[in-house]
């Protein structure tokens, strides 16, 4: 009896330690969140979050978020550069203009001026957005040469033209 308890005993605490390490690990890989990459109306790539987390991730420090509302912060935010997930694509890395669209329908058309240094966020403040500010997550673009109310939250697709 005693030899079945230890059995039980060990087992519920692998089992434990084994949902604390899923949970304590933060990184959101197990979001179910897609980014498509669209190039002349014909889709070029689908990233899982998974994959977006996979990839070598860039630190923007001391980016100015202009608000059109409220007070202007300064923010940290981590995540893919879009020069990365162009490439992976296999489309111009250099467009001209891009439009991004959000799950809510918001779009917004990117000149390539304001697409130097840009990111596909997964981190805010060196959290994930998925825990951060999980109603502006799972992914953000961001763009610091650009003002913060023409970044893009819940980043579904990249439209190049």
């Amino acid at each position: 009896m005693k030899i079945k308890m230890r059995g039980l005993y060990l087992v519920t605490i692998l089992l434990l330690l084994a949902v604390a390490g899923a949970t304590l690990s933060g990184c959101g890989q197990n979001v179910d969140w897609d980014l498509t990459i669209t190039s002349g109306g014909s889709t070029a790539l689908v990233l899982s979050y998974k994959d977006l987390t996979d990839m070598k991730q860039v630190e923007l420090n001391d980016i100015l978020m202009e608000r059109s509302e409220g007070e202007d912060t300064i923010e940290s935010w981590s995540g893919v550069p879009l020069t990365a997930v162009l490439e992976q694509a296999g489309v111009n890395t250099d467009p001209d203009l891009i439009v991004a669209l959000a799950a809510d329908g918001y779009a917004v058309e990117i000149s390539r001026d304001e697409l130097v240094d840009g990111i596909v966020a997964l981190k805010h403040n060196g959290e994930w957005i998925t825990k951060d500010d999980p109603d502006s997550g799972p992914i953000r673009f961001v763009f610091p040469n650009t003002p913060a109310n023409r970044w893009v939250f819940q980043l579904q697709e990249i439209q190049i033209p």
